[in-house]
């Protein structure tokens, strides 16, 4: 069994076994490929692993031996499945395996929204504390959570982990999802999609990017939010209209916005937000915690093993 994982080196730099992964067949690991390499480099493969590489239908069309992809992330919108399963290649994902790592990603933005620890730090590192009048200072709003209103975009995992967080602090808790859901506490409310922007203090996505859901925060949702509101993301960055995010932050529609995604990724130097008033960005880290990675490994492991068994799971369909 030929195996190629294209782009390894974000799933384990170094920090990780691929051992089990190596014997289930002959095995070819690349830290990255470009796109240009792609098709020299899977062209043997039966089995491709991969994250972030794109397989499309030109691929696959030039893919003949391929007959399995096997994901590491959640998300699927890098692999064409129709074309996919025309040609009858299984396509597996790993759901679920970063729900606690992304939920703390998302309140590590929003503290730091509220409470700025990293400019203070630096702030005192610089001498102000030593050099101030009076025993504490504060270089921007701190803000309390309690009591504030929470509203989640996509009441998966993710969402319901970060729903139980945001209720020990305090926080009233909305959320929108158009799927029937059930086992969703009492005390969260189901709410339509404008209210969310209307309503909340906070807005947070936890929602796959789709057709429906691509630039769903765009102007019209960003003028109903309030001017104080703060928006979070760490989903998908293609969920943003990025120019009026940025437009909404620079005149002060929002009070600030946290997000560890990106429409393209690396971000273009031209990208507004990286100018942007009162936006933080990280590198698309909130899955990357070595316990998730590790979680990530096994599953993707024994997705392949299954297949290999002739007991399918976690199947993309």
């Amino acid at each position: 069994m030929n195996i190629a994982v294209l782009d390894g080196y974000t799933l384990n730099p170094g920090d990780l076994s691929w051992a089990a992964l190596q014997r289930l067949g002959i095995c070819r690991i690349f830290d990255r490929t470009p796109a240009e390499k792609v098709i020299g480099r899977a062209q043997e493969a039966e089995i491709l692993i991969i994250n972030k590489i794109i397989i499309g239908k030109d691929e696959i069309a030039q893919l003949p031996k391929l007959h399995y992809i096997g994901l590491c992330s959640t998300g699927y919108d890098v692999v064409d499945i129709a074309a996919a399963t025309r040609r009858k290649i299984t396509v597996t994902n790993v759901p679920a395996y970063g729900t606690n790592s992304v939920a703390q990603m998302a309140f590590a933005h929003l503290l730091h929204l509220c409470q700025h620890v990293g400019e203070h730090a630096d702030s005192v590192k610089r001498g102000d504390w030593t050099n101030a009048a009076d025993f504490c200072y504060w270089n921007f709003p701190l803000i309390e959570l309690d009591s504030l209103t929470l509203g989640i975009i996509g009441m998966g995992q993710i969402g319901q982990a970060v729903a139980r967080i945001a209720r020990q602090f305090g926080m009233k808790i909305l959320f929108y999802d158009p799927r029937a859901l059930a086992d969703i506490e009492k005390d969260y409310q189901r709410v339509d999609f404008d209210t969310i922007f209307r309503v909340s203090d906070v807005v947070t996505l936890h929602c796959p990017l789709t057709p429906e859901t691509s630039q769903m925060v765009n102007s019209e949702r960003l003028s109903l939010m309030k001017s104080s509101a703060f928006l979070i993301n760490t989903s998908r960055g293609q969920l943003i209209d990025e120019n009026t995010l940025a437009e909404a932050l620079n005149r002060g529609r929002i009070a600030g916005a946290g997000l560890d995604v990106l429409t393209t990724e690396p971000p273009q130097p031209d990208n507004p937000l990286l100018a942007a008033k009162n936006c933080y960005i990280t590198p698309h880290i909130a899955w990357a915690t070595r316990a998730a990675r590790q979680r990530l490994m096994d599953a993707v492991v024994n997705n392949l093993r299954a297949y290999l068994d002739g007991k399918p799971i976690n199947l993309v369909k």
